[in-house]
């Protein structure tokens, strides 16, 4: 169904739109060089998500081999027992036998123990994959943080002078507002994009990963909607 999945096209074309009216409001801003390096780890994690819902086929052959081999090694041990048993007339030495079931024993836990080896590799390479491309996502949300950080609101009231170190605070209200919400749509963009390995993965510590900058983003939408609210109540100075 369309509607019970994210579709990483449209997330990048709704990025991408994002990216035409932040270059169209504020040509100059270094907010432009994070909305581009958005988009590109947006393109790529975009196919490595896909590629986390796809099996490692080699793998899986690995896996299955291991399967066929410790079966028919079980058979051979068996027919084997079987045959001295029948040759011996049923008189074979107890200890034959024991160290017949022994051998067995011992197949089968070496085939488990490659089993699991092998199952177990194909889960670490694609949740390594992932954790890598999260970390890129968490670093560039608090980038995004940092470019809201020195826009406040309450600079419109103009109640003191400048300092040497004052940021340059050029913004009207509307600018403000219209920048500050872009942020925040930046931030929501991110976690969608990580979204899409929580989407492609059944990994607990994935899911996890992604959960905690699903949260991270909302916190600092949520701060920076405080900051638009606090504009709308600040009362514009005389002659601004």
């Amino acid at each position: 169904m369309p509607f019970r999945s994210l579709n990483s096209a449209n997330i990048l074309e709704t990025l991408e739109q994002l990216a035409s009216r932040v270059a169209e409001r504020f040509p100059e801003a270094s907010l432009n060089a994070v909305i581009s390096e958005l988009i590109e780890l947006g393109k790529r994690d975009r196919v490595r998500s896909q590629r986390l819902a796809r099996p490692y086929i080699l793998l899986r052959l690995g896996t299955v081999s291991a399967i066929v081999a410790a079966l028919a090694a079980l058979i051979y041990m068996g027919y084997r027992l079987i045959n001295t048993l029948a040759i011996e007339n049923a008189q074979a030495d107890i200890f034959a036998i024991f160290e017949g079931v022994e051998a067995g024993l011992n197949i089968v836990i070496l085939a488990a123990v490659a089993i699991f080896t092998l199952s177990r590799i194909e889960e670490r390479l694609k949740r390594s994959l992932a954790l890598d491309d999260l970390h890129e996502l968490r670093s560039i949300a608090h980038v995004i943080d940092m470019h809201q950080l020195t826009k406040d609101p309450t600079a419109l009231l103009r109640l003191g002078p400048r300092t040497a170190s004052s940021p340059d605070r050029t913004m009207n209200e509307f600018e403000l507002s219209r920048y500050l919400d872009y942020c925040a749509e930046l931030l929501s963009l991110a976690g969608k994009i990580a979204a899409l390995y929580a989407q492609s993965s059944r990994d607990p510590v994935v899911i996890a990963a992604v959960n905690d900058i699903e949260t991270l983003t909302s916190n600092m939408s949520a701060k920076i909607w405080q900051k638009i609210m606090i504009i709308r109540t600040v009362p514009t100075p005389t002659g601004v």
